[in-house]
């Protein structure tokens, strides 16, 4: 354990050194300047975990990914003037795959930035191109209404006049029926009283011829017997006629009653075949908004199934662009470390006989000054032991003291 850690130590003082030999070059042979003066914290980070042989030994290849970097060796070839050492030259390369690294990590930030924005902007395009959909569909759907509207009120208007029609018709139809009823009435009065009229001359001439028969009667009673028969037969053809007017008006009545019943039940009949064409009229436009509806929904899903797929295939393509580029990094480094980790392994099997020897030489170092410092703990035990005990066990304590020292070397030497 004691020879680990010295050995450590002695590797991180040797690096401790090239550190500062590197920096120390580097401040010497590099003006300041914006872009050069951020090597020194890099070099203090990376110079204290390396092997000085392959410092000295390496000559790694300079290979810039990026304009910057490519402008960084010009500005570092400017600035060098003569033949620097390995560790300088390490030195600036590991700063230099530093600067690929953040130039790669801010490519794909640039990358990502960029396929956001992508997807933004077709983002917005849809959804401009859907509010456009749905606009258009809208003015489609007031359209329509706006149509069935008009049909309508032109069909009432329609209804309207076809009603007003039919109420003069009908009204005319009762009018000349009601003026035939009358005129046949009036004819069937006038026969009636022209009957009378004439029954009456008979029956009067008859009873004249009776009482121009009678030759008994005197003249006073023929006239008063012809004017009683003359009032009987009056008073009949009175109620006769009485009868017939209440008779025709009877017929006149019914006939009217008649003629509303008919015309009402006419008029029931044209209001029902109006309003079954208008509801017809309603279920056809209703139907055609309904399929009109499923379209436009239909529509809308194809629209919006599209939009998906266009959306979809390009977050794909970006992610596929994304992992592409990070799998060709990747590949990139791992070929770059796989080289590099070749040359440092060739290096350490060029350097490792002399590596031995060294680590050899330090193993024996220590051990002698561990054995010195342990003879030096047995001498000032010994005195000590030797003071505070009895003179007759001097030898016992001698022997004993003398074997844990060549045991504790045995066991040092096997160590």
């Amino acid at each position: 354990i004691t020879v680990s850690k010295s050995s450590m130590q002695g590797a991180v003082q040797e690096n401790g050194k090239i550190n500062a030999e590197c920096t120390a070059e580097l401040k010497g042979s590099i003006a300041p300047s914006p872009t050069i003066s951020s090597f020194s914290s890099p070099l203090q980070d990376h110079a204290c975990v390396r092997d000085e042989a392959v410092h000295r030994d390496a000559r790694p290849e300079l290979r810039p990914t990026s304009n910057q970097s490519r402008s960084l060796d010009c500005q570092i070839c400017e600035h060098i003037t003569t033949i620097k050492s390995a560790p300088l030259v390490r030195c600036i390369q590991e700063h230099e795959q530093d600067f690929e690294l953040r130039e790669q990590m801010s490519g794909y930030k640039r990358m990502r930035r960029q396929h956001q924005k992508q997807l933004i902007a077709l983002e917005n395009r849809l959804k401009a191109e859907m509010d456009e959909h749905m606009l258009r569909l809208q003015k489609e759907l007031e359209t329509h209404a706006n149509n069935t509207y008009i049909e309508l009120e032109r069909l009432a208007k329609r209804h309207v006049a076809q009603a007003d029609k039919e109420i003069k018709s009908v009204a005319a139809e009762e009018r000349r029926i009601q003026q035939q009823i009358v005129a046949q009435q009036k004819k069937e009065l006038t026969g009636f009283l022209e009957s009378q009229k004439k029954e009456y001359r008979l029956c009067k001439d008859k009873i004249k011829d009776e009482m121009s028969e009678d030759t008994c009667a005197s003249k006073e009673e023929k006239q008063e017997r012809l004017s009683r028969y003359k009032e009987t037969m009056q008073h009949s053809q009175a109620e006769e006629e009485a009868h017939l007017l209440a008779q025709q008006r009877l017929v006149y009545d019914r006939s009217c009653r008649a003629l509303k019943r008919r015309s009402l039940i006419r008029r029931h009949e044209f209001e029902q075949e109006q309003l079954r064409e208008e509801l017809n009229k309603k279920r056809t436009q209703k139907e055609m908004e309904h399929a009109m509806m499923i379209r436009q929904d239909e529509s809308t899903q194809d629209l919006e199934h599209r939009q998906l797929q266009m959306l979809q295939k390009l977050r794909v393509e970006l992610l596929r662009l994304q992992h592409q580029t990070e799998l060709e990094n990747q590949e990139e480094y791992n070929s770059r470390r796989q080289t590099e980790l070749h040359r440092k392994h060739t290096l350490e099997q060029r350097q490792q006989p002399r590596n031995l020897k060294t680590l050899e030489m330090q193993i024996k170092k220590q051990f002698q000054d561990t054995c010195k410092v342990q003879n030096k703990q047995y001498k000032a035990l010994r005195n000590h032991q030797l003071e505070v005990s009895n003179k007759g066990d001097h030898k016992t304590i001698l022997k004993n003291l003398k074997e844990e020292q060549t045991r504790k070397l045995a066991i040092l030497a096997d160590l």
